[in-house]
């Protein structure tokens, strides 16, 4: 199908706002973890990364999307261990969820303790610049095939598929400097941001594993607790400017 047909049809443009909406969704994980990790380089440098960073994972997307038949190729089984098989794509995604339950571990570690910054500056605190971009890059090629799979689950139509990511990816682009200022104006929304990093990291460790877990459940729990978190800030603003209207009247 030709794209003057596909755009003329509306289960096409029917498939693409679906797909855009999807690979929106998937890509929140992705985005929390370069605001993160792109706050703890010095301000002048941070939206350089971020525009690197989700520019790396647009140009590996579109990567994968051209080379769609060795992408089939990755869920064939070429690993056995006991009764479970093993593709490159679970492999892909267990050492995806290791790394990322590593990094969110110490990260978790760095702010619980952060004392122990000046005997170990490698285990949080600030980061230079390469070193956030190479493992921005390192989680960019877990959510990147995990994406492009989506899409291709999806769609057949590779015209669609390629609109949908530079859609989406483009939306999280615009989308990430204010998601890490918010982030970095508060410091409790971090150590949320940094659960839903380990959630998500199990989650992969899991699905690389063959146990399925549905993405609506993760990101209703995400959704809940985001819920939360705001009714909180609510509360402690309340509680400030009470406070605050308390002391200027005494």
């Amino acid at each position: 199908m030709d794209i003057m047909t596909l755009a003329a049809s509306p289960e096409a443009w029917i498939a693409l706002v679906t797909l855009i909406v999807m690979e929106v969704v998937l890509g929140i994980d992705n985005l929390v973890f370069i605001s993160i990790l792109t706050n703890k380089l010095p301000e002048a440098e941070r939206p350089r990364a971020r525009r690197v960073g989700i520019g790396a994972a647009l140009i590996m997307r579109l990567c994968l999307l051209s080379l769609l038949f060795v992408l089939v190729g990755l869920t064939k089984p070429v690993l056995t261990v006991f009764t479970l098989d093993f593709s490159w794509r679970d492999l892909i995604l267990i050492a995806g969820g290791l790394f990322l339950v590593w990094k969110a571990t110490m990260e978790i570690h760095h702010h619980v303790d952060p004392g122990e910054e000046e005997e170990k500056p490698s285990a949080g605190g600030k980061i230079g610049f390469g070193l956030a971009i190479v493992q921005i890059l390192l989680l960019d090629i877990v959510f990147s095939v995990d994406s492009i799979l989506t899409a291709v689950g999806m769609t057949p139509h590779l015209p669609i598929m390629i609109c949908a990511v530079v859609v989406s990816v483009l939306l999280m682009l615009v989308a990430s400097g204010p998601l890490a200022r918010f982030i970095e104006r508060n410091p409790t929304v971090v150590m949320l941001a940094l659960s839903f990093l380990l959630m998500i990291g199990m989650m992969l460790i899991a699905e690389g594993f063959g146990a399925h877990v549905p993405k609506g459940y993760v990101y209703a729990a995400m959704a809940f607790s985001g819920l939360v978190e705001v009714l909180n800030m609510f509360a402690r603003r309340a509680r400030r400017l009470r406070k605050e209207t308390e002391s200027g009247a005494g």
